[in-house]
């Protein structure tokens, strides 16, 4: 007799189907890998795995919602399919010290995501995971921006002296350079103060705009950090900031950074849909100067572009990166820089990426100088997306040395979820690439 308890918890109905095979079954009718279904919802590409084997239980409602938006399904059909057991005994095969790590460290980030947000907190009151980097314990460089965001300025430190319009306008030109220098632990440590000066100084329109745009830059930090609880609120406090400022420049890049945002959630048709209304009302608003305006709107076009590439609408990224580009191109040749067309390129770089074409990726990035780029974190940034196409690509020699040039242009971000990721799964090649361990060892995926 066959000992019941011993048997298959995965429920399945009458039709065969369970929730895993369903989202399998959809993955492929859309052509789709499990690595581009992991970065839809945000999850790593085992986790995708798990869950279609019916080992990964999903009963967090937001993430169902991001799974059912992602493969165009009904939430409703999904929720009615039989899952595993919260408690199914995982495979019994030997894993790795890697492999432990690695699993450790995705439960870890998926807990954090289902925090609410005044949870974060409290957080600084639990050790960490060994061999994972807490985004929010004390002491990081966001603890400063937290407490600001949480409390207001009554629990930082007060300013060492009276803020006028000039050391204001200052603080700005200085936040800008330590972003663009990748430098993002001393622009982080130094931003609340920053923002608590802007709100001393100026008339009511100028304060909001110098508010809003720290809050823009904040957002930016956020998203290089990873931590998307944050994104969501900077955001929310520059575009409220920046309508009260009445600057379209200002405004357009705070809905820039609200449909990161929501793109980070996993809305990609609504982050999408955000920065294409925000390029077609900054472009037809002539309080702006027009190169300002194509130039701005470029960049919304592209990121618009990149949000599209994520749903896997290869027609809809492709437009609207050419419209970036028309719109860079022209800002260019007034302007003489070609800085604006530079972010478009590298955003067609990460359109590719997305898509899947990963050989399309390289052979532009082949095309660009990296020298040429004038910041060190747009050339990291590049590193980095090359380093994930030759991931793609199955070529984990070439993406090592692409991280490792990333590594020297900007070592900081080397702390990003991405640059984490692709680490992980360097691992597995450790014999074979000399230096891969320590590398990961430096980016907080293992301990020393």
């Amino acid at each position: 007799m066959v000992d019941s308890t011993r048997m298959s918890v995965v429920r399945v109905g009458s039709s065969g189907i369970t929730f895993g095979r369903r989202i399998a079954y959809r993955r492929t009718e859309l052509g789709w890998t499990q690595l581009r279904l992991a970065a839809e919802v945000d999850r790593s590409e085992d986790w995708v795995s798990q869950v279609e084997r019916d080992v990964q239980q999903v009963k967090d409602l937001t993430l169902l919602r991001r799974l059912a938006s992602a493969l165009g399904l009904q939430l409703d059909t999904l929720t009615e399919l039989p899952q595993p057991a919260a408690d199914r005994p995982r495979s019994r095969r030997r894993t790795s010290p890697s492999d432990t790590l690695t699993s450790t460290r995705a439960a870890e980030e998926d807990d954090v995501r289902r925090r609410p947000f005044m949870a974060l907190a409290a957080a600084a009151l639990f050790s960490p995971v060994v061999g994972q980097r807490s985004a929010h314990a004390e002491g990081t460089p966001l603890a400063g921006l937290e407490d600001l965001l949480l409390y207001g300025a009554a629990r930082l430190p007060p300013p060492r002296y009276d803020p006028t319009a000039e050391s204001v306008a200052t603080s700005l030109l200085t936040s800008r350079r330590e972003f663009k220098t990748a430098r993002y632990d001393t622009l982080a440590k130094a931003l609340p103060g920053r923002i608590i000066a802007a709100e001393s100084v100026g008339t009511a329109e100028r304060r909001a705009r110098n508010i809003a745009e720290l809050y823009n830059l904040a957002t930016r930090l956020c998203i290089k950090i990873g931590d998307n609880n944050l994104v969501a609120i900077t955001a929310d406090r520059a575009l409220t900031s920046a309508r009260v400022g009445g600057d379209p420049l200002v405004v357009a890049e705070a809905h820039r950074m609200v449909s990161s945002s929501w793109r980070r959630q996993g809305s990609l048709t609504r982050a999408t849909d955000i920065v294409v209304v925000a390029a077609g009302d900054l472009l037809t608003d002539t309080s702006a100067p027009e190169v300002k305006r194509l130039a701005a709107g470029g960049g919304l076009y592209a990121t618009a572009a990149y949000t599209a590439a994520k749903t896997g609408d290869r027609t809809f990224a492709h437009a609207l990166i050419r419209e970036a580009a028309e719109n860079a191109t022209a800002a260019s040749r007034t302007s003489g820089s070609a800085d604006g067309v530079q972010g478009v390129t590298l955003h067609e770089l990460s359109v590719h990426y997305e898509l899947g074409d990963a050989g399309r990726a390289i052979e532009l990035a082949r095309t660009i100088d990296p020298t040429a780029l004038p910041t060190a974190e747009r050339q990291a940034r590049f590193f980095t997306d090359v380093a994930r196409a030759f991931d793609q690509w199955g070529k984990p020699e070439q993406c090592f040395r692409a991280l490792l040039a990333a590594e020297q242009t900007a070592p900081q971000e080397m702390h990003r979820s991405a640059v984490r990721d692709l680490a992980s799964g360097l691992l597995r090649h450790d014999r074979k690439l000399p230096g891969v361990r320590d590398f990961a060892v430096r980016t907080g995926v293992v301990l020393n």
